[in-house]
C-alpha cells in the first residue's frame, strides 16, 4: 500500500485523485491541512503532493520542513501551483521538490507522474541502502549486456570470512561499518582508472560482485586484499588483535575460536563463447568462491577455464 498525503485546504483535488485511482487498490490518498503536516511526516508517506494555490504557506517553506525531517529527507514531493514564474519554479525546486505541475492540473499527467514516481522508488529500493551500490536486478542486466557484446570480462565474487563471528561479538551496527568499509575498498580499487568501464554490485550482506573489463583484474584483486588487510584491524579491539582470533560461545555455551575477518575473492574469466547465460557464470562463480574460502586468510582464486565448445 502506497500512502500519498495531499497538503490541500480544498476537497476538489482529493476527490479527483480517489476517482482516478479507484481501480488501483495499492494507493491510499489522505488529505491534511497545512498546520497538520507533522501528521504526514510521522507516517513517512510514499509521496507528498502540495497544492500551493489553496494553502496559506508557500510550497518552498513546506518543502524545507519536509526535507529537514530526517525520516522524510528522500520522500518525493509534487508541487501543483498556478505560479509558474521561472523564479518561483527555481525556488521550489531548490527547496527539494521532485516534480513541478501547473494548475489547473491535467489529471492524466498527474496520474502517470504519481505512478512513475512510485515505480522509480520501487526500483531504487533494489539499491543497497547501506552501500548505495546496485543490487541483483542491475547486476544481471550488466552481465547480460557484456555477454551480448561477446568481449572478455572477469567476474569477481567477493565476500568476508568469519563475518558472522564478528557480528556475534561486536554487534550488527559495527558489522554494518565493516560492510561499508569493504564497499569503499572495492570501489577504490575497481574504479582506480579514470576511464574504466567496470561495475560493482552489492548482492546483500557481505556479498559483493565486480565486473572488470581490464585484463589486469588480478592486480585489482591483490590491491583489494592488501588494503582490506591493512585497515580491517581498526574495527577490532586491541585484545582481539593481540590474540588473533575471536571467542564466540556456541549454542551449547562452549567457547569457539574464530580467526579475525578476512576477505575472499573468486574470479571467473568470461571469454567470448564460454558461457551461454548469466546462470552458468553464477555457477562457476559459486564454485571458485567456495574454493577461495577454503584457504585461510585473505585470498583470491581464479577460474581460467576456456570455452567448452
Amino acid at each position: 500500500m502506497h500512502t500519498v498525503y495531499l497538503i490541500d485546504d480544498d476537497a476538489d483535488l482529493i476527490k479527483k485523485l480517489n476517482e482516478a485511482f479507484k481501480q488501483d487498490k495499492n494507493f491510499k490518498f489522505k488529505q491534511i491541512k497545512t498546520e497538520s503536516i507533522d501528521v504526514a511526516l510521522k507516517d513517512i508517506p510514499a509521496l507528498i503532493i502540495i497544492n500551493e494555490d489553496t494553502i496559506s504557506e508557500s510550497a518552498t517553506e513546506i518543502c524545507h520542513r519536509i526535507r529537514n525531517n530526517d525520516d522524510n529527507a528522500i520522500t518525493p514531493v509534487i508541487v501543483a501551483t498556478s505560479n509558474i514564474a521561472r523564479e518561483h519554479r527555481i525556488e521550489v525546486l531548490k527547496a527539494g521538490t521532485t516534480y513541478f505541475i501547473k494548475n489547473p492540473v491535467d489529471f492524466e499527467y498527474l496520474y502517470y507522474t504519481i505512478q512513475n514516481i512510485i515505480n522509480l522508488l520501487y526500483i531504487n529500493r533494489k539499491v543497497s541502502p547501506l552501500t548505495n551500490l546496485p543490487g541483483n536486478v542491475q547486476i544481471q542486466a550488466e552481465m547480460k549486456k557484456r555477454l551480448m557484446k561477446r568481449k572478455f570480462f572477469a567476474m569477481l565474487y567477493i565476500d568476508l570470512d568469519n563475518f558472522k563471528a564478528y557480528n556475534d561479538v561486536y554487534g550488527f551496527s559495527n558489522g554494518d561499518e565493516i560492510i561499508k568499509f569493504t564497499a569503499r575498498t572495492i570501489i577504490k580499487n575497481v574504479h582506480s582508472k579514470e576511464d574504466d568501464n567496470n561495475f560493482i554490485g552489492h548482492i546483500g550482506g557481505d556479498d559483493f560482485i565486480a565486473i572488470v573489463e581490464d585484463s589486469d583484474y588480478e592486480k585489482i584483486c591483490q590491491n583489494i586484499i592488501i588494503e582490506f588487510d591493512k585497515n580491517i584491524k581498526k574495527y577490532f579491539s586491541e585484545d582481539d588483535i593481540t590474540k588473533g582470533y575471536l571467542e564466540v560461545p556456541n549454542r551449547k555455551g562452549i567457547i569457539e575460536e574464530f580467526p579475525l575477518t578476512t576477505i575472499s575473492v573468486g574470479v571467473v574469466e568470461v571469454d567470448p563463447g564460454r558461457f551461454h547465460n548469466t546462470l552458468e557464470i553464477g555457477e562457476a562463480g559459486a564454485q571458485v568462491k567456495h574454493l577461495s574460502k577454503t584457504i585461510s586468510g585473505s585470498t583470491y582464486v581464479i577460474d581460467r577455464r576456456k570455452s567448452r565448445s
